[in-house]
């Protein structure tokens, strides 16, 4: 039992501490952050596959299977998320003015 109020107790703070750093972050660093967050997620994913692996009854292998589907579609949608937001800052083909004398 004691386990248990420890892994909630870790949750809880990791919880709230993630909502405090990420709040307090300027709009400046939110693509780094989310580069940065993408990894993390990554190695949520091979958490929750470990966890698969090693489940034994049927809910646990259901939980585990939704577990590995949810990081993933986590991931991969913050890659996705990624590519848009610095496709934003970079330069269209054929938006280039050119200045100076009459070619």
């Amino acid at each position: 039992m004691n386990e248990t109020w420890a892994a909630l107790y870790i949750f809880l703070l990791a919880a709230f501490t993630g909502y405090e750093i990420i709040s307090r972050v300027p709009v400046i660093l939110h693509t780094p952050l989310m580069s940065g967050s993408n990894f993390v997620h990554g190695i949520v994913l091979v958490g929750a596959m470990v966890a698969l692996g090693r489940a034994t009854t049927g809910l646990e292998i259901a939980i585990g299977f939704f577990a590995v589907a949810l990081g993933a579609m986590n991931a991969v949608g913050g890659y996705v998320v990624t590519e848009r937001m610095l496709a934003m800052f970079q330069k269209k083909p054929g938006s280039e003015t050119k200045s100076g004398g009459g070619h």
